[in-house]
Protein backbone atom coordinates (compact mmCIF):
# COMPACT_ATOMS: atom_id res chain seq x y z
CA UNK A 1 0.00 0.00 0.00
CA UNK A 2 1.52 3.19 -1.22
CA UNK A 3 0.12 6.85 0.54
CA UNK A 4 0.76 9.68 -2.18
CA UNK A 5 -1.33 12.55 0.03
CA UNK A 6 -0.13 15.88 0.67
CA UNK A 7 -0.13 15.03 3.69
CA UNK A 8 0.25 11.94 5.51
CA UNK A 9 -0.87 11.43 8.77
CA UNK A 10 0.39 9.61 11.15
CA UNK A 11 -0.62 9.02 15.37
CA UNK A 12 1.50 6.35 17.50
CA UNK A 13 -0.61 5.07 20.42
CA UNK A 14 1.67 3.37 23.26
CA UNK A 15 2.28 3.06 26.63
CA UNK A 16 5.06 5.66 28.52
CA UNK A 17 8.53 3.23 27.94
CA UNK A 18 7.81 1.59 25.13
CA UNK A 19 9.67 4.00 22.75
CA UNK A 20 7.13 5.42 20.31
CA UNK A 21 8.65 9.10 20.49
CA UNK A 22 11.90 7.68 19.41
CA UNK A 23 10.04 5.57 16.72
CA UNK A 24 8.52 9.05 15.79
CA UNK A 25 11.76 10.90 15.59
CA UNK A 26 13.57 8.09 14.05
CA UNK A 27 10.93 8.16 10.72
CA UNK A 28 11.14 12.12 10.75
CA UNK A 29 14.52 12.12 10.83
CA UNK A 30 14.30 9.68 7.84
CA UNK A 31 11.75 11.85 5.88
CA UNK A 32 13.96 14.81 6.05
CA UNK A 33 16.81 12.65 4.48
CA UNK A 34 14.45 11.82 1.76
CA UNK A 35 13.68 15.90 1.35
CA UNK A 36 10.04 15.83 2.89
CA UNK A 37 8.91 17.96 5.74
CA UNK A 38 7.74 16.43 8.57
CA UNK A 39 6.43 17.69 12.31
CA UNK A 40 6.74 15.05 14.73
CA UNK A 41 5.80 15.78 18.36
CA UNK A 42 4.53 14.01 21.61
CA UNK A 43 0.60 14.17 23.39
CA UNK A 44 0.85 12.75 26.80
CA UNK A 45 -0.11 13.77 30.85
CA UNK A 46 1.90 12.99 33.76
CA UNK A 47 5.30 11.86 32.23
CA UNK A 48 5.45 8.33 33.68
CA UNK A 49 6.40 5.06 32.25
CA UNK A 50 3.38 3.08 31.86
CA UNK A 51 0.50 5.80 31.04
CA UNK A 52 -0.86 5.92 27.89
CA UNK A 53 0.48 8.21 25.45
CA UNK A 54 0.33 9.64 21.71
CA UNK A 55 2.85 11.00 19.46
CA UNK A 56 1.93 12.39 15.91
CA UNK A 57 4.23 12.52 12.77
CA UNK A 58 3.33 14.56 10.04
CA UNK A 59 5.09 13.91 6.41
CA UNK A 60 5.01 15.66 3.46
CA UNK A 61 6.26 17.02 -0.10
CA UNK A 62 5.33 20.62 0.64
CA UNK A 63 5.48 22.62 3.73
CA UNK A 64 3.50 21.56 6.53
CA UNK A 65 1.87 24.71 8.79
CA UNK A 66 -0.43 22.82 11.48
CA UNK A 67 1.16 22.06 14.31
CA UNK A 68 -2.22 20.88 15.97
CA UNK A 69 -2.62 17.21 17.29
CA UNK A 70 -3.68 15.19 14.25
CA UNK A 71 -7.33 14.29 14.80
CA UNK A 72 -7.61 12.06 10.97
CA UNK A 73 -4.95 10.29 10.90
CA UNK A 74 -4.08 7.85 7.68
CA UNK A 75 -2.17 5.16 9.62
CA UNK A 76 -2.76 4.46 13.41
CA UNK A 77 -0.16 2.33 15.11
CA UNK A 78 -0.51 0.83 18.47
CA UNK A 79 2.25 -0.47 20.39
CA UNK A 80 -0.05 -1.89 22.84
CA UNK A 81 -3.01 -3.47 22.65
CA UNK A 82 -4.37 -2.79 25.85
CA UNK A 83 -3.89 0.87 24.93
CA UNK A 84 -7.24 0.19 22.38
CA UNK A 85 -9.46 -0.49 25.56
CA UNK A 86 -8.48 2.58 27.21
CA UNK A 87 -8.22 5.04 24.73
CA UNK A 88 -10.95 4.38 21.99
CA UNK A 89 -8.82 4.79 19.26
CA UNK A 90 -11.99 4.79 16.25
CA UNK A 91 -13.90 7.25 19.11
CA UNK A 92 -11.20 9.78 19.20
CA UNK A 93 -9.94 9.84 15.88
CA UNK A 94 -11.98 9.78 12.66
CA UNK A 95 -10.66 6.93 10.91
CA UNK A 96 -12.16 6.22 7.56
CA UNK A 97 -12.06 3.52 5.10
CA UNK A 98 -8.54 4.51 3.42
CA UNK A 99 -6.58 4.41 7.11
CA UNK A 100 -5.16 1.59 8.07
CA UNK A 101 -4.16 0.49 11.86
CA UNK A 102 -1.26 -1.55 12.78
CA UNK A 103 -1.23 -2.83 15.57
CA UNK A 104 1.31 -4.48 17.96
CA UNK A 105 -0.22 -8.29 18.75
CA UNK A 106 -0.08 -12.12 17.89
CA UNK A 107 -3.79 -12.04 17.73
CA UNK A 108 -5.52 -11.84 14.17
CA UNK A 109 -6.70 -8.61 12.88
CA UNK A 110 -10.35 -9.68 13.44
CA UNK A 111 -9.93 -9.70 17.48
CA UNK A 112 -9.46 -5.56 17.20
CA UNK A 113 -13.02 -5.15 14.95
CA UNK A 114 -15.06 -5.03 18.48
CA UNK A 115 -12.35 -2.58 20.19
CA UNK A 116 -12.60 0.04 17.08
CA UNK A 117 -16.32 -1.31 15.68
CA UNK A 118 -17.06 2.23 13.29
CA UNK A 119 -13.59 1.95 11.81
CA UNK A 120 -14.20 0.01 8.02
CA UNK A 121 -9.94 0.35 7.13
CA UNK A 122 -7.35 -2.70 6.77
CA UNK A 123 -6.25 -3.73 10.35
CA UNK A 124 -2.83 -5.22 10.25
CA UNK A 125 -0.90 -6.77 13.53
CA UNK A 126 2.69 -8.32 14.43
CA UNK A 127 4.03 -9.61 17.59
CA UNK A 128 6.57 -6.44 17.55
CA UNK A 129 7.14 -7.09 21.05
CA UNK A 130 7.97 -11.49 20.85
CA UNK A 131 10.34 -10.12 17.34
CA UNK A 132 12.37 -7.22 19.77
CA UNK A 133 12.43 -10.08 22.56
CA UNK A 134 14.28 -12.58 20.07
CA UNK A 135 16.78 -10.67 18.58
CA UNK A 136 17.60 -7.83 21.41
CA UNK A 137 16.64 -9.58 24.39
CA UNK A 138 13.75 -6.86 25.24
CA UNK A 139 10.23 -6.15 24.95
CA UNK A 140 10.90 -2.83 23.15
CA UNK A 141 8.21 -3.26 19.88
CA UNK A 142 9.03 0.51 18.73
CA UNK A 143 11.99 -0.40 16.37
CA UNK A 144 10.54 -3.89 14.92
CA UNK A 145 6.83 -2.22 14.20
CA UNK A 146 8.59 0.66 12.58
CA UNK A 147 10.04 -2.14 10.22
CA UNK A 148 6.19 -4.01 9.42
CA UNK A 149 5.31 -0.39 8.77
CA UNK A 150 7.44 0.86 6.42
CA UNK A 151 6.81 -2.61 4.36
CA UNK A 152 3.12 -2.09 4.77
CA UNK A 153 2.96 1.45 3.82
CA UNK A 154 6.20 2.72 2.04
CA UNK A 155 6.39 5.83 3.76
CA UNK A 156 9.84 6.16 3.86
CA UNK A 157 12.49 3.85 2.78
CA UNK A 158 14.10 1.39 5.19
CA UNK A 159 17.79 1.88 4.19
CA UNK A 160 17.30 5.67 5.22
CA UNK A 161 15.45 4.81 8.65
CA UNK A 162 18.31 2.21 9.04
CA UNK A 163 20.91 4.80 8.15
CA UNK A 164 19.37 7.35 10.83
CA UNK A 165 18.82 5.03 13.09
CA UNK A 166 22.56 4.15 13.29
CA UNK A 167 23.85 8.13 12.95
CA UNK A 168 21.47 8.49 16.11
CA UNK A 169 22.02 4.72 18.46
CA UNK A 170 25.59 3.92 17.62
CA UNK A 171 26.97 6.20 20.14
CA UNK A 172 24.09 6.08 22.99
CA UNK A 173 23.42 2.18 22.63
CA UNK A 174 26.98 0.79 21.33
CA UNK A 175 27.35 -0.85 17.83
CA UNK A 176 26.35 -4.79 19.28
CA UNK A 177 22.88 -3.19 20.13
CA UNK A 178 22.42 -0.73 17.06
CA UNK A 179 22.92 -4.05 15.28
CA UNK A 180 20.83 -5.96 16.99
CA UNK A 181 17.92 -3.51 16.88
CA UNK A 182 17.86 -3.06 13.11
CA UNK A 183 17.96 -6.98 12.93
CA UNK A 184 14.26 -6.88 14.85
CA UNK A 185 13.43 -4.13 12.29
CA UNK A 186 14.46 -6.08 9.23
CA UNK A 187 12.83 -8.77 10.74
CA UNK A 188 9.54 -7.30 10.79
CA UNK A 189 10.09 -5.95 7.65
CA UNK A 190 10.24 -8.88 5.95
CA UNK A 191 7.29 -10.63 8.20
CA UNK A 192 4.61 -8.72 5.96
Amino acid sequence: MKFDQDILNIVFFARGGQGAKSATEILAQAGIFEGKFVKAFPDFGPERSGAPIKTYLRLSKKEIRTAEPILKPNIAVVLDETVLESDKVSGSFDLDGESIVIINSSKNPSEFKSLIPKFKGKIYTIDATGISLKTIGKPTPNVAIIGYLLKVTEIVKISNVISVFKSIFTEKIGAELTRKNILAMEEAYDAF
